[in-house]
């Protein structure tokens, strides 16, 4: 990828290619590899946090965000078109599979099969977070089958509906959609301002936090209400994001040259300009004339220190005789 090498996003642009087909696999994979549905069984969407955290964590989350800001070009309405026509798909698909939990719920072992939902977090978390690490780990879809094959009861099985998990899964889907609109929305303030990698490890913190309540429910540990995974999503984007840096459209540094300046204003000898016109003039040299100055001998031998005027002779109105220059080694005559 051109600004971060997410392992998610850059495995995934290696298999399908273009930006917007890119950002439509990364939406969907949640549904396609099952994640979506087990989060469903498992209880997690229950409450309006679990909810938020799904919308943002799962069909959010930092691929999401690292395809919209370094691959996606275009202007802001085309961004917006494109996440609009993924949302059509993601948000009735998102709605059907929730509407069939009940159903999936029936024929399992809830507390075998929300180990497994936990666990796959946990996996997607891991492979987040590092892509050398993920190659060891199965993918999500092989532990949510390996959940359905362990927690399988074939005696409740009955054909049911829901329409709360119908509203919830249907919520989680436009909260996903909807934040993905506000991030290409905001595209051209971030790109350059967000660190894509932090914000990359911060969010797989964020999926480990979302998936310990699933795996403690059983020993009765961490069952709060109180969205743990939002507070750290929220505490890494305000570390991810840096509004000193220079974003898209900012100067460039070396446009802050001195190439307006005047030369006249700075003399060879790095003496600046006092604003009268004339050049400065080292005290410790003679003033250069022009003509060259001649200075007379003297009957009474040679004078140390003679003063000359700034018209050039030494006071009598009388031009000298002998021309003096700064390199003759004799001292000057009067």
């Amino acid at each position: 990828m051109s600004v971060s090498r997410h392992p998610v996003a850059l495995r995934l642009e290696q298999q399908v290619g273009g930006a917007t087909k890119l950002l439509a696999t990364v939406m969907a994979l949640p549904l396609v590899d099952g994640i979506f549905p087990a989060l469903v069984v498992a209880g997690v969407l229950g409450s309006a946090a679990g909810v938020v955290e799904t919308g943002i964590l799962i069909f959010g989350g930092s691929a999401m965000i690292a395809v919209i800001l370094a691959e996606m070009d275009g202007t802001r309405r085309e961004m917006v078109v494109s996440i609009l026509l993924i949302g059509a798909v993601i948000v009735p698909v998102a709605a059907i599979e929730a509407a069939f939990a009940p159903t999936l719920r029936g024929f399992l072992e809830l507390a075998i099969f929300e180990r497994f939902a936990g666990l796959v977090i946990l996996s997607i978390a891991a492979k987040t977070a590092s892509a050398e690490f993920g190659k060891y780990l199965p993918s999500p879809a092989v532990i949510i089958g390996l959940g359905l094959v362990a927690s399988f009861d074939p005696t409740g099985f009955a054909i049911e509906t829901s329409t709360e998990y119908v509203v919830n899964g249907t919520a989680a889907a436009v909260i996903g959609v909807g934040f993905a609109l506000s991030v290409a929305l905001m595209s051209p303030h971030l790109r350059g301002r967000v660190d894509i990698d932090r914000f990359r490890f911060g969010s797989a913190v964020a999926l480990g936090v979302l998936a310990l309540p699933i795996l403690l429910r059983p020993f009765g540990l961490m069952q709060t209400e109180v969205p743990i995974a939002l507070a750290v999503l929220g505490v890494t984007a305000l570390f991810a994001y840096d509004p000193n840096a220079d974003g898209v459209g900012a100067p460039d540094a070396s446009d802050d040259t001195d190439e307006g300046d005047d030369p006249a204003d700075v003399d060879d000898g790095g003496t600046p300009d006092d604003g009268s016109g004339a050049d400065a003039v080292d005290p410790t040299e003679p003033e250069p004339t022009d003509p060259p100055l001649d200075v007379p001998d003297a009957p009474g031998g040679p004078v140390d220190d003679v003063a000359v005027t700034a018209t050039g002779d030494d006071g009598d109105g009388e031009e000298p005789s002998t021309p003096f220059t700064e390199d003759d080694s004799r001292a000057p005559w009067l």
